[in-house]
């Protein structure tokens, strides 16, 4: 028992507190099978990493802000516009591995956010780091990221991502100052990361909302180098299938 609670107390002081929490049935595991040295120490390195893992996918998880339904095995290809294939060869994230970006184009229900999310969560569970967050959001961190420690941190995490997906993009008027701002975040990110981008909106037409015809211009310029622009169609899913308080 002195000898458990010593290693214990080492494993405290080496912060390995599941390996802490599980000392005990590991050496009966291990007495049980008879291991060598070498197979006992490889067991507790590899569940120290199996660990370790785990909480860095739920930590990247929890990050990534999703909304509830984020499955994509669940996409209903009879609204939105995009092909099985197409969604398949997106799944596999080797545009994400290259840097290349998308646009997710099209009205409001064609689930243009559902597939962004989805691929958030595709590349979170291969290892990446990737976040979700609506054009406003991003403003308001952007806006606020001098005068708070919470939005700078927020702000460095997107800059450190390796996909970001941007919602709503340009569905509201953005002031110039803040436009700039938005321009450093892209060019920051550019063929380093990919990017997901949800609107409504042609990039023709981003110029109305950013107000600087040269800013809109260089954003475009990074975004599209590399870019699949998907344009999604059909009625509203939403509409199609909205929920009702009656029996019917």
């Amino acid at each position: 028992m002195l000898e458990i609670n010593l290693i214990k107390g080492q494993l405290d002081r080496l912060r390995l507190y599941n390996l802490k929490s599980n000392i005990e049935s590991i050496l009966h595991t291990s007495q049980i099978e008879n291991q060598s040295n070498f197979e006992f120490l490889k067991q507790l390195l590899d569940i120290e990493i199996k660990h370790r893992e785990k909480r860095d996918y739920e930590r990247r998880l929890k990050s990534a802000h999703l909304p509830q339904h984020y499955n994509l095995d669940n996409f209903n290809h009879n609204y939105g516009g995009i092909t099985k294939p197409q969604l398949k060869q997106l799944r596999e994230l080797v545009w994400v591995e290259n840097a290349y970006n998308l646009i997710l184009m099209g009205p409001s229900g064609t689930g243009k956010t559902f597939i962004a999310a989805g691929l958030i969560y595709e590349a979170i569970r291969n290892g990446y780091k990737a976040y979700l967050i609506t054009m406003e959001e991003l403003i308001n961190t952007i806006r606020m990221k001098n005068i708070s420690t919470s939005a700078m941190q927020k702000y460095n995490r997107l800059l450190n991502a390796h996909l970001l997906a941007i919602d709503d993009i340009m569905l509201f008027p953005v002031k110039r100052e803040e436009a700039n701002d938005f321009f450093n975040l892209i060019n920051t990110l550019h063929e380093k990361a990919s990017i997901i981008i949800t609107t409504n909106k042609a990039p023709t037409e981003w110029v109305e909302v950013l107000g600087d015809e040269v800013v809109t211009t260089a954003i475009l310029d990074r975004i599209l180098f590399k870019c699949e622009v998907l344009k999604l169609s059909g009625s509203s899913y939403r509409i199609e299938n909205r929920k009702t308080i009656f029996n019917k």
